[in-house]
């Protein structure tokens, strides 16, 4: 009993003469502004770059998501902000195109009654051919047949009595209703008569354009409704693009375009969207888009290489410049001042992106003060400090 006595004693002497060391302010520590991954509990120099020591309270009454940088903190790692406020915004989508016809332009020219082609008056792949200019000469029994019949009928006419049960104007216009169907002009069948018999009609192009498709030569047989020749006026073309599902929502056909061709010194034409297709190709999920452009001149031609560039209607909306948000798989974040030099990471919901702007559309409301540059270097900090991501348990706010 006495030595359990004393040994008690004996310990409580050695407890009494132990030297207290300094307590340490568990709510403060050192770092380095350009170096914050280091920590210390006591001021000295950086053993990276050997700057002072940054001392950091740590106050008990921050929120657990707020984070409070010194001012050299701030001036060193150039933190800038900016009053959420609208502007003008609207997307911008460029795409990969190739000129193809106006198919609207394109006239085919059928023969419109059996015969022998006598004579092309065209014989090449992309003549120019005008309108009203003689095309082809055809040789019809059938076709001659009726203009004998026409001309029978008009000589009839002088000699036939007025009081007769025929009427030779309708019989007169009957004739010549055949000869218009088959594509005899009005100017052709006034100039007819009686002692004329050519051995081949000539056709006249109905429209102007350059030669894409020859289907006879001279000599050839064509039947009724065999195609002679097409015809396409390039005064108008179209610069056909696809576009991603993803894509659909930013494009409408309210959107200006703007059709540039590379191979023409970036030469820019102003075109309007006409077109696109109402549904997606089940095994590529793409839309075509067409925009039709002027051409007067003719020097655009189908098959080339273009541009198109879309711009949707500009809207008032909250933008921020693209360095103020931070994307990662959970969403898109931006830094929010919370007091003084006191920020707190928002989550926000961002819209269309324009020339180094992105649309806010919900978690931050116009006047708020956000981090527009050095918003990266805040969450690192945060991460070493808290050691946590800021975002780990947020949502949006409402």
């Amino acid at each position: 009993m006495k030595s359990l006595i004393f040994s008690v004693i004996l310990l409580f002497l050695l407890a009494c003469n132990q030297k207290t060391g300094p307590v340490k302010d568990p709510e403060l520590y050192y770092t380095c502004s350009m170096d914050p991954q280091v920590v210390e509990y006591k001021p000295g120099k950086c053993p990276i770059c050997k700057m002072e020591l940054t001392p950091v309270k740590i106050s008990k009454g921050n929120r657990r998501d707020e984070l409070e940088l010194s001012d050299q903190q701030i001036l060193l790692g150039n933190i800038q902000t900016d009053t959420l406020a609208t502007s003008r915004i609207g997307k911008k989508i460029l795409l990969n195109a190739t000129l193809n016809f106006d198919q609207r332009k394109i006239n085919s020219v059928s023969s419109r009654i059996m015969g022998r082609i006598e004579k092309l008056y065209y014989k090449n792949l992309g003549d120019y051919v005008v309108s009203g200019k003689p095309l082809y000469e055809l040789y019809s029994e059938e076709l001659n047949t009726a203009r004998l019949e026409y001309l029978q009928a008009l000589e009839n006419k002088n000699t036939y009595p007025k009081d007769g049960q025929i009427n030779m104007d309708h019989l007169i216009q009957n004739a010549k209703n055949k000869l218009i169907l088959w594509g005899m002009s009005e100017r052709q069948i006034s100039e007819w008569t009686i002692l004329s018999n050519p051995l081949a009609t000539t056709f006249l192009s109905p429209s102007s354009g350059y030669i894409t498709e020859l289907n006879v030569l001279e000599g050839d047989y064509a039947m009724a409704g065999s195609l002679i020749v097409k015809l396409a006026d390039l005064s108008t073309l179209w610069a056909e693009a696809q576009i991603y599902s993803s894509q659909m929502a930013d494009v409408n056909l309210k959107s200006k375009a703007l059709v540039r061709f590379p191979d023409l010194y970036n030469r820019d034409v102003s075109g309007t969207i006409e077109f696109m297709t109402p549904e997606l190709k089940a095994d590529s999920r793409i839309l075509l888009l067409r925009v039709s452009i002027p051409n007067p001149d003719h020097t655009l031609k189908p098959g080339m290489q273009a541009q198109i560039l879309l711009t949707s209607p500009l809207d008032q909306v909250l933008t921020l410049p693209l360095e103020a948000v931070l994307k990662d798989s959970r969403g898109s974040t931006v830094w929010v001042r919370s007091g003084k030099n006191k920020f707190r990471p928002r989550m926000v919901q961002e819209g269309r992106e324009s020339e180094g702007n992105l649309e806010i559309l919900s978690g931050i409301a116009p006047g708020e003060e956000v981090v527009t540059r050095g918003a990266y270097l805040l969450n690192s900090e945060y991460l070493f400090k808290k050691g946590a991501d800021p975002m780990a348990s947020h949502t949006h706010d409402q």
